[in-house]
């Protein structure tokens, strides 16, 4: 999508800053399953949104093995950015859609979108 090109992020990692902007602290084994990525992934994805200088990584004071992750100001401007953006490509690609197809494919996909998450847990 030639909206988010200028983001130098990928989808995942867009993924993972979105989910932290609607739960900041979230450990990563429950990040994991929120974008659908195994833990091992999830930890070098992490990682490069770290040294990017988007998200935070800390220990969870009541379980010091655990990790919190945090989304940084820097990583909130960018992620807040990128949803804007898209958000248009959303609208380009569904251009061709009538409201009624829109609503149908919008029920379709959330319908996926459920049975997938239903067979992770």
């Amino acid at each position: 999508m030639e909206e988010t090109i200028a983001f130098d992020a990928t989808p995942v990692q867009f993924a993972i800053l979105n989910a932290l902007l609607d739960d900041p602290g979230e450990d990563q084994i429950i990040l994991s399953l929120r974008v659908a990525l195994d833990p091992a992934t999830l930890g070098s994805v992490i990682a490069r949104l770290e040294a990017k200088g988007w998200i935070a990584r800390d220990a969870d004071p009541g379980d010091r093995r655990r990790k919190l992750l945090w989304i940084t100001p820097e990583g909130k401007k960018v992620a807040l950015d990128m949803k804007r953006a898209v958000s248009k490509a959303q609208q380009r690609i569904v251009s061709p859609l009538s409201d009624a197809e829109r609503e149908q494919l919008s029920a379709l996909l959330g319908k996926l979108i459920a049975g997938h998450q239903k067979l992770a847990t």
